[in-house]
């Protein structure tokens, strides 16, 4: 699919807003602080980056298998595709494309770290 003819849409939803809301007040308090270096900054920028990724190729993270893909997903936003990028720290960002004649929408459906993203998607420790 050729995503060069059509504008996309990045919208952060659901879980990933609340904790991308959640970053963006914790790093402006440090900020205020006079703090310029910490894990969430690094978390926060990691994800501003992913997404201009995104913006720039949609299919940029690593494709999700159709049977992998956890049922609360299915059942919460309605997504038949799913797609993982890595961020800074071991966390997850979730999104699922959706698309029409004229744009391409992803949806970040989550940012997780890396335990919750395990017990979500039934990976186990050894």
């Amino acid at each position: 699919m050729n995503f060069k003819e059509k504008s996309v849409k990045l919208i952060i939803t659901g879980d990933a807003k609340e904790e991308f809301e959640r970053l963006n007040k914790i790093v402006g308090q440090e900020i205020t602080k006079g703090i310029t270096s910490s894990d969430y900054q690094t978390l926060l920028n990691s994800i501003k980056q992913k997404i201009e990724f995104i913006k720039e190729n949609p299919q940029y993270g690593t494709h999700i298998p159709k049977n992998k893909i956890p049922k609360d997903y299915i059942n919460k936003y309605d997504v038949n595709n799913l797609w993982k990028v890595n961020l800074s720290g071991a966390w997850r960002m979730i999104y699922t494309i959706r698309g029409s004649e004229i744009e391409i929408i992803a949806l970040i459906l989550d940012i997780i770290d890396h335990k919750k993203y395990n017990k979500k998607f039934g990976y186990r420790k050894n």
